[in-house]
């Protein structure tokens, strides 16, 4: 199980990166699959999940409102769409999953993990 990550860059504050989650070799949108973000200096934290199950959507009370997680059509393909990015979501994003139909809020209880995409906001 192979999960890849994309998507960063440099953005200034108020702008927008959309990421993307690819997985190799299986259907990832069969799955949950959570965003997590680790800044430096700082735990790894939950962003966002979406479950396959029934579609829910979920998200941290610090991008609540900013930040949509979604599918393509495909069934390949999980983004996340980042809006009004302020500096403090400076960190490295991974996708996960636990190749399962239901999400796991805690870093630990995923199992499988893409490489990570640097986001940096800053002017």
């Amino acid at each position: 199980v192979q999960l890849q990550a994309s998507g960063g860059g440099l953005v200034q504050p108020g702008g927008s990166l959309r990421l993307s989650c690819v997985g190799s070799g299986f259907r990832l949108n069969d799955y949950a699959v959570g965003w997590f973000r680790q800044a430096p200096g700082k735990e790894r934290e939950g962003v966002s999940w979406i479950s396959s199950y029934d579609g829910s959507t979920y998200y941290a009370d610090s991008v609540k409102g900013r930040f949509t997680i979604s599918r393509d059509n495909t069934g390949t393909t999980t983004y996340l769409q980042m809006n009004n990015l302020e500096p403090d979501d400076t960190a490295v994003y991974y996708c996960a999953t636990t190749k399962t139909p239901l999400i796991a809020v805690r870093p630990a209880d995923n199992q499988y993990w893409g490489q990570g995409t640097l986001v940096t906001v800053s002017s």
